[in-house]
């Protein structure tokens, strides 16, 4: 609950989000960028939050209305924080908004929860203004479509609510680009703080210490031949391209030109 920021108050909730590796590595994409942002899918506004403290004029697009993880709880957030914060209760397959209103689409967990992801796609692109960018992050990949249901009983919270997906990165890929968007910068799985959080590189390589500890006992050596930052993110680089778990994470940058 707490690494899905569902926990109260949700101001701690939405603070914590906007100190988090993850969303300095998503600030840090958006500098230099100010204007009309859209949050799509926006859950209980943890993000919205994080745009509207960068300088974003936000407004959060879900489709439920619910006080704990839907709309109401944005509205409450907004309301205690006093942020520039719209509420607007639509799916984004069919997004109610003009062509070309907003400079930033931002979609956290959104698209493999899609019922139509070209359609979706096509609707982001769409109320893009010129030389606006779509950020889509911590979306769920699979290599093969016989993965999926592997994925699905591993998931932590699926069994409680339902509606995880996860799609090929061709798929992804392929509705992006389809959709009109000039570029699709892709962040791979180990690449990034975003699809690494809750993980940080310091916790990971931890955790690597710790896994190959298990096997060969001598926890020293293994910590002083991962000490070098370089020599880990080498490494992490070179394991991306045996990574082939169900259900792994990734983000997309795309730009309209």
């Amino acid at each position: 609950m707490l690494d899905a920021f569902y926990d109260d108050p949700i101001t701690g909730a939405a603070e914590r989000y906007f100190q988090s590796t993850e969303w300095q590595a998503i600030a840090a994409l958006l500098k230099g960028r100010t204007g009309a942002a859209l949050d799509v899918g926006a859950g209980r506004g943890i993000a919205s939050y994080a745009l509207a403290r960068t300088g974003f004029t936000v407004t959060a697009l879900e489709p439920d209305a619910s006080p704990i993880v839907g709309a109401a709880a944005i509205r409450d957030l907004a309301a205690q924080v006093q942020l520039p914060i719209g509420v607007v209760e639509e799916f984004s397959e069919r997004l109610p908004f003009a062509d070309a209103t907003f400079d930033l689409v931002f979609a956290r967990a959104v698209l493999h929860h899609t019922r139509d992801l070209d359609g979706a796609c096509r609707e982001m692109f769409r109320v893009l203004r010129p030389g606006g960018m779509l950020v889509a992050v911590r979306e769920h990949v699979i290599s093969k479509e016989a993965d999926l249901p592997q994925f699905l009983a591993l998931h932590p919270l699926h069994h409680l609510y339902g509606g995880e997906h996860a799609f090929l990165l061709d798929r992804y890929t392929g509705a992006l680009t389809g959709a009109g968007f000039s570029a699709v910068d892709t962040l791979a799985p180990l690449q990034s703080p975003i699809n690494l959080f809750p993980h940080t590189l310091e916790t990971l390589r931890a955790a690597v210490v710790a896994k190959l500890t298990q096997k060969v006992p001598v926890g020293p050596v293994w910590r002083a031949a991962l000490a070098s930052r370089r020599v880990f993110v080498s490494l992490l680089s070179i394991a991306e391209r045996f990574d082939h778990r169900p259900g792994r994470l990734y983000s997309f940058v795309c730009h309209k030109a």
